[in-house]
């Protein structure tokens, strides 16, 4: 478990440690436009370099932005039409050439919610944590509608553009839309979603090229002089294209890299029978399939091979050391291989990720489904899972390399591999691990389950094992109880006893974050009776731990009582002195709960003494806060009392805890309203309630209800 000790000092995060597998939250309240610190997102894709003929619909793009502008609303605009007809081109060029003009100076957003991918599509939860960490939001709540509404919220003001790519449905897009007029959405989708006119979207249907414009893109891909010398012949190719832009980029690619192959040849090739994907039925998608056809028959054989391999990869989008391991090739050769690809228009060069400067590669959804099916065709089954379990060896090292930077004391269990993936790149620091963890979490909760399926059951729970610091800081809830759940019953299928308590005791942990108390105090007693057998005495002792915290939580005192006081004995006895303190802590706590704030004041002092000595001050700031509130309510003595939680406070805001800032404000409203000052209470509970609103709704609503009651004529 992490710890910040020395002159070391974070910005904008704080570290709170419950237990050693648990209780770690890093919080960030939104900070306003002009004073963050953060650079501006600017996500959007470049446009495509040979972008032709849309002039009509980028005037009619711009037409409903000048209309929505007048009215004074946000604009959302669907543009749909068929796969491969350039919905995602056309917006990229339309959003960036407004950015350049400084429609947007607060933000650009990007994703791909991956609605017609073999993978699942990008639940709105995920969107809204990555859209919110984007703005320094780092304290992202469990449910989606809070999510929303934290996001229209962190939003509200600002110019920003946000793209969402390639949707499924209404319902993914609507907890997406920002909460200020001067925003703009485009979102992509096969469908035409027109459910979300009831939000006020426009839409517009994105049509094939004409002749005449499928013929100029062919030239600007192939060479004019090519095309004027067969004219008829280019007119033809087009033709066979359907107008269909992907299409003729995938033609014209093919054709740039023959130049001795004539138009006339093409145009034959792509008439033949037979030549389309049968798996493939949209609109659209027979015509790319043939030209996808010839060109893969014309890449040499190492360039095939690596293309079938990238369509078995299980990611979306992939940097080179993924591309060398799914071809099982040194990274040092991957570059020769991606080059050829990408000049076949087969695979994508992406802008370069900022957080690492790291190279970002994908493919096209039908040109994914291709080099997948070509791949079941032609390679034996056991190459094609070497494919997929050199890539899932390689997210396990490098998310196991994360771990250990980002939770150093979290005890390290085994890991094996079927291809040694050798050593991974290091992480620069903790927030370039953690980014890489939440990029990447689609991807690695694709190896879980696909782990599973393959009947890898050990690589399934030290998946879920590595991911623990994304689940701890970033709290996607959701995804942390599924992957839990798939990580024990993996762990009891492979027979791993150090597994199986891990599993419980952080899913255990997971579930009493989402507020799911008895299921929590059902795992973490299975979890103890794991320990038990095992005669593992710091697995029980956490195990005990969690079961008080869990009760707390609950309202359940006296059983909180019991077990926190078994693991406080329990740690003593084995020596676990920061764990005997953070036990101490939650005595201390349960005693205010409990109406005994005298009782408090003892073990919260020796946990704050003990706390500083392990080096970890957030844990010390939260026993010095409690302190405060105990010696206010025990003795009245509220000068004391105010000294500490003042200086709590001022630890607090050091670390950058919101939450506990809004925390400790609230603590001093209280002790302010207990001595009759309600001027001053009323003060730091409006200062609390503005913290709170950013980062945690229960607590606002809380607050809320607190101020309004104090009002006059409420009736208190």
């Amino acid at each position: 478990m992490n710890t910040i000790g020395g002159s070391g000092q974070v910005t904008g995060l704080a570290l709170q440690t419950h237990e050693v597998h648990g209780g770690v939250h890093f919080h960030q309240g939104a900070t306003p436009p002009a004073e963050r610190k953060l650079p501006v997102p600017r996500q959007l894709l470049p446009g495509p370099p040979h972008f032709t003929g849309r002039d009509g619909e980028l005037g009619a793009l711009d037409a409903l932005l000048a209309e929505k502008r007048q009215a004074g609303t946000p604009l959302v605009v669907v543009v749909s039409g068929s796969a491969g007809v350039g919905k995602t081109a056309l917006s990229s060029r339309w959003l960036g050439r407004l950015s350049e003009e400084g429609a947007f100076p607060d933000g650009q957003l990007y994703v791909d919610l991956r609605g017609h991918s073999p993978e699942a599509p990008v639940p709105p939860g995920e969107v809204l944590g990555r859209f919110l960490r984007a703005y320094g939001i780092d304290r992202i709540p469990a449910e989606t509608a809070e999510q929303a509404a934290l996001w229209r919220s962190a939003t509200a003001g600002l110019r920003i553009a946000v793209m969402l790519d390639n949707a499924l449905s209404a319902a993914q897009v609507r907890p997406l839309l920002p909460g200020t007029a001067g925003s703009l959405v485009v979102v992509t989708s096969r469908r035409r979603l027109t459910s979300l006119g009831v939000d006020g979207a426009a839409f517009h249907q994105l049509g094939l090229l004409g002749r005449a414009s499928a013929v100029e893109l062919l030239a600007r891909r192939v060479g004019t002089h090519r095309v004027a010398r067969e004219r008829a012949q280019a007119r033809e190719v087009a033709a066979r294209c359907a107008g269909l832009p992907l299409a003729l980029c995938l033609a014209g690619a093919r054709l740039a890299a023959r130049p001795q192959q004539s138009l006339a040849t093409m145009a034959g090739v792509l008439g033949e029978d037979g030549a389309a994907l049968v798996a493939l039925r949209a609109e659209g998608e027979r015509t790319v399939g043939a030209v996808l056809d010839e060109s893969y028959r014309a890449l040499p054989p190492a360039a095939a091979r690596a293309y079938r391999c990238l369509g078995l990869a299980p990611v979306v989008t992939f940097g080179r050391s993924v591309a060398a391991a799914a071809c099982g090739t040194p990274e040092a050769e991957i570059g020769l291989l991606l080059d050829e690809l990408i000049e076949d228009n087969l695979v994508e060069d992406l802008p370069t990720d900022r957080t690492d400067g790291s190279e970002r590669f994908r493919m096209h959804d039908l040109v994914r489904a291709h080099a997948r099916e070509t791949a079941l065709r032609e390679d034996p089954p056991v190459d094609r899972q070497a494919v997929v379990r050199r890539v899932t060896d390689l997210y396990l090292a490098r998310a196991t390399a994360a771990e250990a930077l980002l939770t150093p004391s979290h005890r390290r269990l085994r890991r094996a591999y079927a291809y040694e993936p050798g050593e991974p790149a290091a992480f620069g620091d903790e927030g370039t691990a953690l980014n890489w963890l939440d990029t990447e979490r689609s991807h690695l909760m694709a190896m879980v389950r696909g782990a599973v399926d393959a009947g890898w059951d050990a690589t399934a729970w030290q998946l879920v094992d590595a991911m623990f610091p994304l689940f701890l800081r970033l709290r996607p809830y959701d995804l942390w109880i599924e992957a839990h759940e798939i990580g024990l019953a993996a762990a009891r299928r492979d027979g791993d006893r150090a597994a199986e308590s891990r599993m419980l005791t952080s899913g255990g942990v997971g579930l009493r974050g989402a507020g799911r108390y008895d299921d929590a105090v059902e795992w973490f007693t299975q979890a103890l009776a794991v320990a038990q057998r095992d005669g593992d005495r710091r697995a029980e002792a956490q195990s005990l731990h969690g079961l008080g915290q869990s009760h707390l939580l609950a309202g359940r005192l006296e059983p909180a009582t019991l077990f926190f006081t078994r693991a406080l004995e329990l740690r003593e006895a084995i020596g676990h002195r920061r764990g005997a303190a953070l036990t101490r802590l939650s005595l201390g706590e349960l005693a205010l709960a409990d109406g005994r704030p005298a009782a408090a004041i003892a073990p919260l002092t020796r946990a704050r003494e003990e706390l500083l000595a392990a080096s970890d001050p957030y844990d010390a700031a939260r026993a010095l806060a409690y302190l405060g509130l105990a010696r206010a309510q025990a003795s009245g003595d509220r000068d004391r009392a105010d000294s500490q939680l003042r200086q709590a406070l001022d630890e607090f805001t050091r670390t950058g805890s919101v939450h506990w800032q809004a925390r400790v404000w609230e603590f001093l409203g209280q002790t302010a309203e207990a001595g009759g000052d309600m001027s001053r209470a009323g003060d730091c509970y409006a200062r609390s309630l503005a913290l709170y609103e950013p980062v945690s709704a229960a607590d606002a609503r809380r607050l809320r209800e607190r101020l309004s009651a104090r009002r006059p004529g409420s009736g208190s």
